[in-house]
């Protein structure tokens, strides 16, 4: 049907068969990924302390991107053909996600020198103040990206859900099935930026050494127990 006064067609085939796919493949990348895990942890962790939060949500969502494009492309079902790849991976990464747990769990108990950060909100009076906050001073890029990198290749969930997972649905999408793709790496990018730059606005509940101390307890006790998760089915 035609609208005379602008010359538009009511049949919209971007709307009728483009964005229902954009979504779906949206819906479905964000509920894999908002999960709490190691590497959400690991970004709302950097986020709080205001340390390299652009470099890490980057990564993050260039590496969901790489994972989602070898899913869609059908390189997920190729690794089928290597059942060991994926109990290598639950190895290393129960050892990677243990070792951090016990570094988590060792800033808990012997927390770090105090480092000084802005508060975005306003004191009663009005004015910007700063408080002291209980975490270490400022960490080297690369160490932190390595951390990032590791947290996220060596999660044998991400290829589980992200690769085969994600993967299968979009082939049922056919064609359409790279728009299906788009979609899914918009809600990683989405997510991790939001998460990364959104935990500033915590900073008020974790202004005190304390609130940090309770924050690394329960991301070492975190970290653990999903690397025991991930060797229990081998055991």
């Amino acid at each position: 049907m035609q609208i005379p006064e602008l010359g538009l067609s009511r049949d919209n085939p971007y709307r009728e068969r483009v964005l229902p796919v954009l979504l779906a493949g949206f819906g479905l990348g964000l509920s894999l990924i908002i999960a709490i895990g190691a590497q959400n942890l690991f970004v709302l962790r950097q986020g709080l302390r205001r340390e390299h939060v652009l470099a890490v949500a980057t990564v993050c969502a260039l590496s969901d991107a790489a994972l989602i494009a070898l899913g869609v492309s059908g390189a997920g079902l190729a690794l089928t053909a290597l059942p060991g790849l994926i109990d290598g991976v639950r190895w290393a990464g129960a050892a990677f996600l243990t070792a951090y747990g016990i570094l988590a769990l060792r800033r808990a108990w012997r927390p770090a020198a105090v480092l000084r950060v802005e508060e975005d909100a306003p004191d009663d009076r009005g004015t910007r103040a700063s408080v002291a906050v209980g975490v270490s001073t400022r960490a080297r890029l690369a160490p932190v990206l390595a951390t990032c990198l590791a947290l996220t290749w060596l999660n044998p969930h991400v290829y589980l859900d992200t690769v085969f997972l994600l993967g299968s649905v979009a082939a049922t999408h056919g064609e359409s099935r790279w728009t299906f793709a788009a979609g899914a790496m918009a809600a990683s990018v989405v997510w991790f930026f939001a998460l990364g730059f959104g935990a500033r606005y915590l900073g008020r509940w974790l202004a005190t050494p304390r609130a940090w101390r309770i924050l690394d307890l329960a991301i070492g006790v975190v970290m653990i127990a999903l690397a025991v998760s991930l060797v229990l089915p081998l055991a």
